[in-house]
């Protein structure tokens, strides 16, 4: 016997349609639900719901399944009968991570859950713990980076589906790799989202990419339920160790207790059940600590949160960009006030928003691995109208002091895939959406967002394209080229050094001290210290105690004489004291 359920609050009958068999009509039970049990029905049949009179079949809004795309039927899927050989894994805590991130698409050239598994020791040679996997619930068309899904419980089927995610996530345990998903609870995509047919899952309000989802409205208990039920569908049916969620400043929730918190509970909840840490990571616009503080101490009691700002303040000074909200960046001060407060922003004035913005941090209780920090994401590269990674403008020597800055600093931090080796092909905005309306007007928003910052037409990629979506595959084969080596070899040698070193990972704010000169940072980090040369030129740096020993160097030349170091230009070093 199979049960079927919907939630349909509104409707007045809600009949079952099993494809190759008569309609079963369900019965109305409280709260909305609609039930029926049917005999003979086993996994693999497809089926979907029937509201009021229409005969239009709709998929169900909680599919497990969606192998003939989102405007098809659902199918049935039993999650026990995956055979799952990770029953000895422990989990991997947030807590000295380093991450990594990758879109399933693009990661390799078959861009499937199976062909990821192949890379995977890749990525355990360069001292990853966990990849965060871009979203993989199901979209319409092809390619997408994945923030236009519509199933929140169903993977996207050319990827492998349901059990090519299993796959991929029992192989990563096998081999040490906790597994983050990326998902998107604050919009539903543009085409296939059906859910809204059966409930009020939507508001009249908007944000950046459609309707927001009704999170204190009428009806929104259900709605609440709908996504908590999807977040513990990842972590307990899938297996994977965590999540980061989308853009959470654009979930508005005016109740008493935040749904963020409601899910820091449930999720505490499963974890203290499955005997291993499961971490949520937010991404917010807020620069608010409340996200991650305690809710012992009035907090929602998420885990992490993105911090742009530790990016802004990185790639600002190595770049010498300022446009757009780059505006208050770029200088030591502000690299300073990151490493040592976590936020640049925290209560101060932002003339990008034309208003003042964050709150500080509370130093001396808050850790900082509960902020993620980078150097580059699938944002800050992919919202460039080309989609060109800091590569293309940098030299290989100020690569090295970025990414020596962000594996030295008291963050979790993160790297984009490719990244390791300096990767040449770029990360451009890419979709493949089959309905000519919606594909022109992605194009066109595309064109007239970047015509503010000075782009003309001719130079932003058009996103569907086919060759946007295939220029921006990684080219493993450059992994063979000495230069691309060398970066990478560096890569892991810095990750290895962070990993011996408890003073380099050491997450509290208090213990970070960094003072800097003309184009130089020094930061002391218990009995390790990071030497930064920003400059063109060599120079001469007197140091806050004797050099022991040098532990890491981007490049050669450099130069101890006992309390300085001579750096050659754009040089950083990582010494004992």
């Amino acid at each position: 016997m199979t049960e079927f359920t919907v939630w349909a609050p509104a409707a007045a009958r809600v009949r079952l349609r099993l494809f190759g068999a008569a309609d079963h009509e369900m019965c109305a039970h409280a709260g909305g639900w609609w039930r029926v049990d049917v005999p003979g029905v086993g996994s693999g049949t497809d089926y979907a719901f029937l509201l009021d009179e229409d005969d239009y079949a709709l998929p169900d809004p909680r599919s497990r399944w969606q192998p003939a795309g989102v405007h098809g039927p659902s199918r049935v899927y039993d999650h026990a009968a995956f055979p799952w050989t990770d029953s000895g894994w422990t989990g991997r805590q947030l807590p000295g991570s380093v991450l990594y991130e990758l879109h399933i698409g693009t990661f390799t050239p078959e861009g499937t859950f199976d062909a990821a598994i192949g890379k995977l020791d890749h990525l355990v040679d360069l001292g990853i713990d966990l990849i965060e996997l871009l979203p993989v619930n199901a979209f319409n068309g092809e390619h997408n980076w994945g923030y236009d899904g519509v199933c929140w419980y169903a993977p996207h089927e050319p990827y492998g589906g349901p059990d090519g995610l299993k796959r991929l996530v029992d192989a990563a345990h096998a081999k040490g790799l906790g597994v983050i998903l990326d998902v998107v609870y604050n919009h539903f995509g543009p085409s296939g989202a059906y859910a809204p047919m059966f409930a009020p899952y939507l508001t009249e309000q908007s944000n950046t990419w459609g309707n927001t989802v009704n999170l204190d409205g009428p009806h929104s208990d259900g709605v609440r339920r709908y996504i908590i039920d999807s977040v513990l569908t990842w972590l307990r049916d899938y297996h994977v160790d965590g999540l980061r969620l989308d853009a959470v400043h654009a979930m508005p929730d005016s109740r008493a207790v935040h749904l963020l918190e409601e899910l820091a509970v449930e999720v505490e909840s499963l974890s203290t059940h499955l005997g291993r840490p499961l971490s949520l990571i937010a991404e917010s616009d807020l620069n608010d600590p409340k996200l991650v503080t305690p809710r012992e101490a009035g907090g929602y009691g998420l885990h992490a949160q993105w911090n742009d700002d530790a990016h802004h303040a990185l790639h600002t000074l190595l770049t010498g960009e300022r446009q757009g909200y780059y505006g208050d960046f770029g200088s030591l001060e502000c690299l300073t006030d990151v490493l040592t407060g976590g936020f640049f922003h925290a209560g101060t004035w932002s003339s990008f928003r034309q208003r003042h913005h964050g709150r500080p941090v509370d130093r001396p209780r808050l850790p900082g691995h509960r902020l993620v920090a980078y150097l580059q994401n699938h944002d800050q590269i992919g919202n460039r109208a080309t989609g060109d990674r800091v590569s293309a403008s940098l030299s290989p020597s100020l690569l090295r002091v970025g990414v020596t800055l962000l594996m030295t600093a008291p963050f979790t931090p993160m790297l984009f895939m490719g990244e390791e080796w300096a990767a040449s092909t770029p990360w451009q905005f890419f979709t493949s959406h089959p309905e000519p309306e919606l594909a022109a007007a992605v194009a066109n928003g595309r064109k007239r967002e970047f015509a503010a910052h000075g782009w003309g037409p001719a130079d932003v990629p058009d996103p569907q394209d086919p060759q946007t979506f295939l220029r921006s595959r990684l080219d493993w084969a450059e992994l063979g080229e000495s230069e691309h080596r060398e970066m990478y070899e560096f890569h892991r040698r810095l990750i290895a050094l962070r990993k011996s070193r408890a003073d380099l990972s050491d997450p509290r704010l208090t213990a970070v001290d960094v003072r800097h000169g003309d184009q130089f940072l020094l930061m002391r980090r218990g009995g390790c210290l990071v030497a930064a040369n920003l400059a063109g030129k060599p120079q001469r740096i007197t140091l806050p105690g004797a050099v022991r020993k040098v532990l890491l160097a981007t490049g050669d030349g450099v130069t101890v004489m006992r309390d300085r170091i001579e750096l050659p230009p754009e040089t950083a070093a990582i010494v004992a004291l």
